[in-house]
């Protein structure tokens, strides 16, 4: 197949994990038979350096054209004043109104040989493989903004369409995994949150019969997310919950360094980028973990093209680096961490060899 495939590299660590991700693309094309044509645009801090703007127009043109986006990270000190009128997190967020994404889906699967590497005890951890599905275009993050001498607010809204499209989601995923979703609210306290628990059960209960729903308040998430971690299978919430949840769950696989995530519309373009910031204090030192990007990359390959065994051939690729002990700096015990350039190394080397997934189609 060919598809056009739009790479932001962004700012900090941006372009050296993205620059990992294009590498195995390229190797994905070549084995498999693809034509990948990858885009360099800007965003973020390099982009209001080059042209004032956090999120060029040529940019979001771009990405519309685009089958799947691949962003690195924005930001850093050097853009971080929070009165600045134009900010690299402005760019992110444009574009994923621009685009129409409104599911960010959050895979956490820890790997076993890097269960050292975080903090909770690696017995819960043994077996936890669990997807969180946070609303992306809605909430106090998008609300109305109020600010005089000595007040402030920021209102939180939702709309009934907004909850019904990603609690669909949600349990379409949950369909193809074990079938149980968990949404997350503080009903007992918030007007929005009322309202997505009855959105929620209703749209479960109406359309996805052979999905269990259940609710938890996320104060008490929070605790069972570390408490009891393989109780989850998909979770689904708002905007705020959500981006404080997924780095909550980041731990379990030992390193934000670890994790991929998915930003999804309704149509087939996607945006996919690692959870992890743009970490300036490591930039250009080469030393970045490039796998959460690596592993973007894959779910753009599953997610925006339809290359499920493609994908999966990614995803093993990077667990079996991590076997052999290919551990950056995050992970490794001290004195014996690989580069950027040597794990992105291993992962294509161990791309190379007999994927033991599906027959690959032609």
């Amino acid at each position: 197949m060919h598809a056009e495939i739009v790479v932001l590299p962004g700012d900090g660590i941006g372009p050296e994990v993205t620059a990992a991700a294009v590498e195995v693309l390229r190797a994905v094309a070549r084995r498999y038979h693809h034509r990948f044509t990858l885009h360099e645009h800007l965003i973020g801090g390099a982009a209001i350096d080059a042209t004032g703007e956090a999120l060029p127009e040529a940019t979001l043109a771009a990405c519309r054209r685009a089958d799947a986006v691949l962003l690195g990270a924005v930001g850093g000190p050097k853009w971080s004043d929070p009165k600045a009128p134009v900010r690299p997190e402005q760019g992110l967020l444009a574009l994923r109104k621009g685009l129409g994404l409104y599911a960010n889906l959050r895979p956490v699967q820890p790997h076993a040989a890097t269960l050292g590497a975080s903090p909770i005890k690696p017995h819960l951890l043994a077996g936890v493989d669990l997807l969180v599905v946070r609303e992306l275009t809605g909430g106090i993050y998008f609300g109305d903004k109020q600010r005089s001498a000595d007040r402030a607010s920021d209102l939180c809204e939702y709309s009934v369409a907004e909850i019904e499209r990603v609690v669909r989601r949600a349990c379409a995923l949950a369909r193809g995994r074990r079938g149980q979703v968990v949404s997350v609210d503080k009903a007992n306290v918030l007007e929005t949150s009322r309202l997505w628990r009855e959105t929620a059960t209703r749209v479960a209960r109406e359309e996805f019969p052979d999905v269990t729903l259940e609710h938890q308040l996320v104060d008490s998430m929070a605790m069972h997310l570390i408490a009891k971690p393989r109780a989850f299978d998909v979770i689904v919430t708002e905007n705020m919950f959500g981006d404080i949840l997924t780095d909550e769950a980041s731990m379990l696989a030992g390193s934000l360094g670890l994790l991929p995530s998915a930003s999804l519309g309704e149509g087939k373009v996607g945006l996919y980028e690692p959870i992890h910031g743009s970490a300036p204090d490591i930039a250009g030192r080469g030393i970045a973990n490039p796998c959460g990007t690596i592993l973007s990359a894959a779910l753009l390959l599953r997610h925006s093209l339809g290359l499920a065994d493609e994908a999966a051939c990614v995803e093993q690729a990077v667990a079996g680096a991590l076997e052999r002990g290919v551990l950056s700096a995050d992970l490794a015990p001290e004195g014996r961490a690989a580069t950027t350039a040597e794990v992105t190394a291993a992962v294509l080397a161990q791309l190379e060899l007999p994927c033991q997934v599906a027959e690959l189609r032609d």
